[in-house]
């Protein structure tokens, strides 16, 4: 269910749309799937900028394609401004460009069960951000849901990442270089998380004008590194299709695919809940491993999903209700 606001500030509850359901269990799918179609589909050779961007590409022309069909491209457009753009999309994409460069230099001065551990306080601060940008307030049982969640994606960081140790062993480095960039990283996705859904929730912005948009400005922001980056180096010798095969478009199209869900899920069902879904589909990469390369589910993983099942559940259960004093 979902709280939504009236005239004359009161609130009411809806059922969550049968679309909202259908949209998260098909990113949860993707998500879940999406490290094995790339693993399998993409060569080590192919450069990460140019199967990034070619993804962002793909996004735009999905996008686009989907508007066309609805109908709603004509008077999107005859009604975009620059100024309205750049307060919906521009900032947001900004932030997550910023945020994934952050990501970058954690990962390298943190081990990958630390850094996992780490990353998934952004649930936290996107319920927090939420709060702030539009109000939207948790029941007690929600936020016990939401700690829920953490546990099992605490679990299930250990069970992918106890094998690996740190790359670095001064404490100051770890400090400064990994722990407290993946918390501004976090911080800042659940700001751009908030974003996206105060500009579809309360400035009317399409999800799917939303994601060209981002995709555009995102694309600028990485192509502009290349012209110092490793990346944009090997590009300039190498060419941009270096190791790529007609199945590389395969991972590529499904991750774009994916992006636009995830416009779809945060526009329609709210930043907390595509939360519960990229922790789900750890679930779905551990049972689709199993089932194609026989890799069995870990210890980790077996704790783990009921206490996703139980999250999902008591989060959807138990909404936050309006006492009569606050409507």
């Amino acid at each position: 269910m979902v709280t939504t606001k009236l005239k004359g500030g009161t609130t009411r509850l809806e059922r969550t749309n049968p679309r909202v359901w259908l949209y998260s269990v098909l990113l949860t799918l993707q998500y879940g799937a999406q490290p094995l179609i790339s693993k399998r589909f993409t060569r080590r050779e192919v450069i990460v900028t140019t199967s990034v961007l070619t993804c962002e590409l793909a996004k735009v022309v999905c996008a686009l394609v989907l508007m066309v069909r609805d109908g709603s491209l004509k008077k999107m457009f005859s009604q975009w401004t620059l100024v309205g753009s750049l307060t919906a999309s521009g900032l947001p994409a900004a932030i997550y460009a910023l945020q994934n460069s952050l990501l970058q230099i954690s990962y390298k001065n943190l081990d990958s069960l630390t850094f996992s551990i780490l990353n998934q306080t952004k649930i936290i601060f996107t319920a927090f951000f939420t709060y702030i940008m539009l109000r939207q307030k948790q029941s007690i049982q929600q936020i016990g849901a939401l700690l829920l969640l953490i546990m099992a994606a605490v679990l299930l960081s250990i069970g992918e990442g106890s094998s690996k140790g740190s790359s670095s062993s001064d404490p100051e480095q770890i400090l400064f270089y990994g722990i407290i960039p993946v918390l501004v990283a976090s911080v800042l996705s659940g700001l751009a998380s908030a974003l996206c859904q105060w500009a579809s929730q309360v400035k009317k912005h399409s999800s799917y004008l939303m994601t060209v948009e981002m995709s555009i400005v995102g694309s600028l922001c990485l192509l502009a590194s290349t012209t110092k980056s490793p990346d944009g180096e090997a590009i300039r010798q190498h060419g941009y299709f270096y190791g790529w095969t007609p199945l590389t478009m395969i991972p590529v199209v499904a991750n774009a695919l994916g992006g636009i869900l995830v416009g779809l899920v945060t526009s329609y069902a709210g930043g907390v809940r595509k939360g519960f879904v990229i922790v789900s589909a750890l679930l779905v990469t551990a049972l689709l491993q199993f089932m194609f390369e026989g890799k069995p589910p870990s210890v980790y993983c077996l704790v783990a999903l009921p206490l996703v099942m139980s999250s999902i559940s008591i989060y959807q259960k138990y909404p936050y209700r309006v006492n009569k004093k606050e409507s």
